[in-house]
């Protein structure tokens, strides 16, 4: 059933968390574990999430799918329509690979869905392969949101699939298009972001990135962006919610940026919807 909220709070958004089917979660967690030997802050059942924003005080989470078949489209879609509500915000995810692909983001769009996540490594693409622009053409026709994973990932070999040189080539291709490269860019490949992505019109989110990163370092790499294009994003289950918004506030950033990064920039997208 949905999961509602006080809709009048203007609280702490996470736009990137992860949450899966009960069945399902154990399973899921655990294969990333085993991976990646991390400890994860939460069992990936959604009641955790719920329960986890209460005590960090998070009024809404975007909660990322990924599609690591094209036969899951389906599942995800009727999963996400079954937890959509105020508090929880369901982005849906289609694999590059399905021919497919850009007549379902079309038609997802219809849904009032808010966007799509991509994963390199989990989909196994390069973010700038040409199998993957008649996604991105529906994408930007639509006006739908492109949350792509960046960087590299805790589970897979250290190589460049996501990185700001890929990043720089779709959205060269793909002017309008409306991209968010996660973990504030490019995941452990942050000196790149800087170089390749300065005055990019794109949005980011802080997720598993601020603890990965000296204390200035993140401090700069924030404050190089627009205020209005970045994004508090815990990664949960993989990170805890309250720990990551303890980091953020730690930067020193400043009460105004501090406050559009932690909310209010993530409601002018949320709050219109897919549309731009």
């Amino acid at each position: 059933m949905p999961h509602d909220g006080l809709p009048g709070d203007r609280g702490t958004v996470d736009f990137h968390a992860h949450a899966f089917p009960d069945d399902l979660a154990a399973r899921a967690v655990a294969g990333v574990v085993a991976s990646a030997g991390i400890v994860p802050a939460l069992d990936g059942r959604l009641s955790s999430l719920l329960a986890s924003m209460d005590a960090a005080g998070v009024q809404r989470s975007v909660v990322l799918s990924i599609a690591t078949r094209p036969a899951q489209f389906q599942s995800i879609r009727a999963w996400s329509r079954e937890i959509a509500g105020s508090r929880i915000v369901p982005l849906l995810s289609v694999h590059p690979a399905d021919p497919e692909a850009g007549r379902k983001v079309l038609a997802a769009a219809r849904d009032g869905i808010l966007g799509f996540k991509l994963h390199s490594y989990y989909q196994d693409f390069d973010l700038d392969d040409r199998v993957v622009d008649p996604l991105y053409a529906a994408l930007q026709e639509t006006g739908l949101l492109c949350v792509a994973h960046t960087g590299y990932d805790t589970v897979f070999p250290m190589t460049r699939r996501a990185d700001p040189v890929r990043i720089a080539r779709v959205l060269e291709r793909f002017p309008r298009l409306r991209f968010m490269a996660t973990h504030l860019g490019a995941w452990k490949d942050w000196q790149l972001v800087r170089t390749h992505l300065a005055g990019a019109d794109l949005w980011v989110d802080t997720s598993y990135s601020i603890e990965y990163m000296p204390r200035e370092a993140a401090r700069e790499l924030i404050l190089s962006f627009p205020p209005d294009r970045v994004l508090f994003g815990s990664d949960s289950p993989w990170a805890d919610q309250a720990a990551s918004i303890a980091s953020l506030r730690g930067l020193g950033l400043g009460a105004e940026r501090e406050q559009a990064i932690l909310g209010e920039n993530a409601r002018l997208l949320l709050d219109r919807g897919g549309l731009p």
